[in-house]
């Protein structure tokens, strides 16, 4: 089992390497990562294909939409039906035709044994599972980090591409330009074995009121 996130000890962690987020702590408050229970890998990386681009509340229509042409808009189907479903159903419960054939192709992968299972996937370390399901079409690096993130609850994730995590950086060191990828990756060094818990703090930044007072 590999690292997953230990909300005390990195609180602790992070106050300790580093005095600005120490102050961002203070201001959000506990950290509170809202990690989902994965059972269904299938159903959890349709609806992360579904969720790119789109509200929440938009994506959830969509996933429940795609769950309920088999049956349960409760229940994620086996991949293999979906393999028998025509391109046009898929579509006409509001997918794209880019999104479509990324869950045709993430079916066809589990279906096939080519996609780690999740028993595979929770034994792995973080850069083997991102390898491991960007190689599904529609899947990037990003999705890859969040299903580490919300999905497997690892506890040294740092999505350094995501303009939230880049924005609250900006914000809460008082710069003024958002930092590039690298410059975020160096700075965060000093955050492991918990760039998860820095991830989330950076992300406070940005949607609560927290900054009015310098950290």
């Amino acid at each position: 089992m590999k690292a997953t996130i230990n909300a005390p000890a990195a609180v602790r962690h992070l106050k300790k390497a580093d005095p600005v987020m120490a102050g961002l702590i203070k201001q959000v408050g506990p950290l509170r990562v809202p990690v989902k229970q994965v059972d269904d890998l299938f159903g959890t990386l349709v609806d992360a294909i579904t969720a790119q681009q789109l509200s929440v509340k938009a994506a959830a229509t969509i996933y429940r939409r795609f769950c309920d042409l088999y049956g349960d808009p409760d229940l994620a189907p086996d991949p293999a039906h979906v393999l028998e479903t025509p391109e046009t159903s898929l579509r006409a419960v509001g997918l794209s035709r880019a999104k479509t054939l990324a869950v045709i192709d993430l079916a066809s992968k589990v279906v096939s044994g080519a996609l780690p299972s999740l028993t595979e996937l929770v034994a792995m370390d973080n850069e083997q599972v991102v390898q491991s399901l960007i190689k599904v079409r529609g899947i990037g690096r990003w999705t890859a980090e969040m299903f580490l993130l919300f999905q497997l609850g690892r506890a040294d994730v740092l999505p350094v591409d995501d303009l939230g995590v880049r924005k609250g950086f900006m914000l809460a060191y008082r710069l003024a330009e958002m930092p590039s990828p690298r410059t975020l990756l160096a700075h965060g060094e000093c955050w492991r074995p918990h760039r998860s818990a820095a991830t989330w703090y950076l992300w406070q930044a940005t949607r609560l009121d927290v900054l009015k007072e310098p950290v």
